[in-house]
């Protein structure tokens, strides 16, 4: 497995963004991870990467990995800045952007928002550009089908899907975490015991999930409301290509939330469905995701 440092820079607002770099080719590329993770979960896209081609960077977003955490957020636009900061300071730009999971909306946010960042937008099992609900639960655990949180205090006491996990990193719980990775991300096969133990070590490291959570159920680049909050209509802004991939295993994020994507983005917008990949086709098909990904590039 491929040991990468990470260097750091020191942004305006105060915050501090670790990353890994490497790759000397003309074609610049930018990872953003998702929720409980960093970096360093994209290694088996960067281990296939042709260095002489790629220029290659991903970045630990706030609050995750070895970034800082100075400042406690409430939305998706905050770390979207952070990142249109740092590719400004590396003078990294215009280039390829590639968001898996919850990375999908900051991916899909500084598309819309610093256009003459982007050049071609790559999603892989990406959220929804209405965002992640999550809806308060009954007696039995069950969610109320549009009943939210009305605050990020109140949405941080959901006994299924924030407190249990708050506490296990709070805790340094990584059997549990470990858990929840096989649960809902490893739905097809899973990495690797080195490569494991490096993923869970980084997932550790997270310190803001309840902002993380509060931004993600009110994130909303569509039209009308996704129960949380009212969109903007910025999906629209997005002119670069596309080109979302989704594993057919994936109960994370659904079949509809990638269609409902490509349907808001248009003919600038491509699907690949990997039939055996679930939550993530960087462990469960890392070859013909690097390969769609360099023909996409190139």
């Amino acid at each position: 497995m491929l040991k990468l440092d990470k260097s750091f820079v020191k942004l305006p607002n105060g915050e501090t963004l670790a990353y890994v770099e490497l790759g000397h080719g003309p074609h610049r590329v930018l990872l953003i991870h998702g929720n409980m993770s960093s970096s360093l979960h994209y290694l088996p896209l960067i281990e296939r990467l042709p260095l002489d081609q790629f220029h290659i960077i991903a970045v630990d977003l706030r609050g995750f990995g070895d970034s800082s955490y100075v400042s406690s957020f409430n939305s998706l636009t905050e770390l979207t800045e952070d990142v249109a900061h740092f590719l400004t300071i590396k003078d990294f730009h215009p280039c390829t952007i590639a968001g898996w999971s919850a990375g999908g909306g900051v991916a899909l946010q500084l598309a819309a928002n610093f256009p003459h960042f982007v050049e071609k937008l790559f999603l892989i099992d990406s959220m929804s550009y209405k965002g992640i609900p999550i809806f308060v639960k009954d007696a039995t655990f069950k969610p109320i089908v549009g009943k939210v949180y009305p605050t990020k205090e109140e949405m941080a006491t959901d006994n299924v899907q924030v407190a249990p996990v708050v506490k296990a990193l709070k805790d340094g719980n990584v059997g549990f975490m470990e858990y929840i990775w096989n649960l809902v991300i490893y739905t097809g096969k899973k990495p690797d015991p080195e490569a494991n133990k490096l993923y869970l070590a980084e997932t550790m490291k997270q310190r803001n999930l309840v902002d993380f959570d509060w931004a993600l159920v009110n994130f909303n680049m569509g039209t009308g409301s996704n129960f949380q909050a009212d969109g903007d209509n910025s999906i629209s802004k997005i002119k670069c290509p596309v080109l979302s991939v989704w594993g057919k295993k994936d109960i994370t994020v659904l079949e509809y939330m990638v269609r409902e994507t490509i349907a808001a983005l248009g003919d600038k917008a491509q699907l690949i469905i990997y039939e055996e990949a679930g939550h993530s086709p960087l462990v469960d098909v890392p070859d013909q995701l690097a390969k769609d990904f360099i023909k996409f590039v190139l």
